[in-house]
């Protein structure tokens, strides 16, 4: 998932002639051009999750938004473009860069938002009247939810929506394998060959680390998102993305039948061919990015909107259905939505500006801080291996 703005690193173009809009382009003072069509994507994609939970019949008793209920019982799938996009964006970001600069990068753009959402969600439940030792969060899950580790550990997510974050961490961590040698479009193409048969294998291999890092029913996704990237980076004419990509969705229509299946819940009547549709429509969207077709959409307030949406997926789900279920017999459903859609959006533009901006610049400083040279030769070695590492 990744939901943040992209780092700002150059990719040189690789053959000439190329269209520029089919390829990032480098430009003075290393900062590319920022692809605002995919901050629309990202803030597009987060509300419609949030509208998935906000128009559950579950939560008010009844189908009480009419033909946007229908659509919020297939708006989860949000969730599965959050990975495509992720896909481009760590290949993106990983590019011409060293590891422990990826890496860091990585924890920089996660960590901040993610440790403030979990203590405000669990302010909210305290105060909603969810104590400790009683059916709010406990000491220990708080603190376990704070690692992003909590599934691996088999310790209960604060909020559901946390069950992605996961699902990224193993990607960014097999993804580090091929950027330690640097990225390359053969090492990247091969890597994604090898991740997809680890992926055909792992569910009969009887081999739970195996399925563990290969994630095979959202591998397709990821995979996916790389292949565009690729497919913008060198242009359309390269054969094997396409594919590859070709293949990937098969694979991805074949998990949609589980998928499809965990998100059914008495009531929802979900079809089967109107996610595929609707994925598909995703891999569509996607497919315009890596040709350029979408570059003129480049407003200004794109970016500021798709940094929202990291922190709008952390708190929405938690303390929105908290709120709903509160005011949900006393306020008429379209206010209420309305009203909680805003508060939501708000929150996160404040966190986004006031916590998460000025807590990364601080975590980046710190974590790329070098230690101070206090002569000889010795230490000056020592540092030159750090530096190079």
């Amino acid at each position: 998932m990744s939901l943040h703005p992209f780092p700002r690193v150059v990719n040189a173009p690789r053959r000439e002639g190329e269209r520029a809009a089919q390829q990032p382009v480098a430009v003075p003072g290393g900062v590319r051009p920022r692809l605002r069509v995919l901050d629309g994507l990202r803030i597009a994609a987060a509300v419609a999750v949030l509208l998935h939970h906000y128009t559950r019949e579950q939560l008010w008793g009844r189908e009480a938004f009419g033909w946007l209920t229908v659509a919020g019982r297939y708006s989860w799938i949000g969730v599965e473009l959050f990975f495509m996009i992720s896909g481009f964006v760590i290949c993106m970001s990983a590019w011409g860069r060293p590891l422990g600069a990826y890496l860091r990068g990585r924890v920089v753009r996660l960590a901040p938002a993610y440790w403030f959402c979990v203590l405000l969600t669990m302010a909210v439940l305290l105060a909603a009247g969810k104590p400790f030792g009683g059916a709010g969060p406990g000491l220990s899950q708080v603190v376990t939810n704070l690692t992003m580790l909590q599934t691996p550990l088999k310790s209960t997510s604060l909020d559901a929506s946390y069950w992605t974050l996961w699902s990224e961490v193993r990607f960014y961590l097999i993804f580090a394998v091929v950027a330690w040698t640097g990225l390359t479009y053969r090492k990247v193409l091969n890597f994604c060959w090898i991740w997809t048969v680890a992926s055909l294998l792992a569910p009969t291999s009887g081999l739970p680390l195996l399925e563990n890092l290969a994630n095979p029913v959202y591998s397709p996704l990821f995979i996916s998102g790389i292949c565009f990237y690729l497919i913008r980076r060198e242009g359309p004419r390269v054969g094997e993305p396409w594919v590859l990509l070709a293949f990937c969705w098969m694979l991805m229509q074949r998990w949609l039948n589980d998928i499809v299946h965990w998100n059914t819940v008495d009531g929802d009547r979900l079809s089967w061919e109107m996610c595929l549709a609707v994925v598909t429509l995703c891999y569509a969207a996607m497919a315009a990015v890596a040709l350029g077709w979408l570059d003129r959409i480049d407003w200004r307030w794109l970016p500021v909107a798709g940094a929202m949406s990291y922190p709008l997926y952390l708190l929405h789900q938690q303390i929105g259905i908290t709120l709903l279920a509160r005011w949900s017999h006393d306020v008429e459903p379209w206010t209420l939505l309305l009203s909680a859609t805003a508060v939501m959006l708000v929150a996160s533009w404040l966190i986004q500006r006031f916590v998460e901006r000025p807590a990364c610049a601080r975590l980046r400083r710190v974590l790329e801080k070098r230690p101070a040279r206090r002569g000889g030769g010795e230490r000056s070695a020592v540092r030159g291996e750090a530096d190079r590492a």
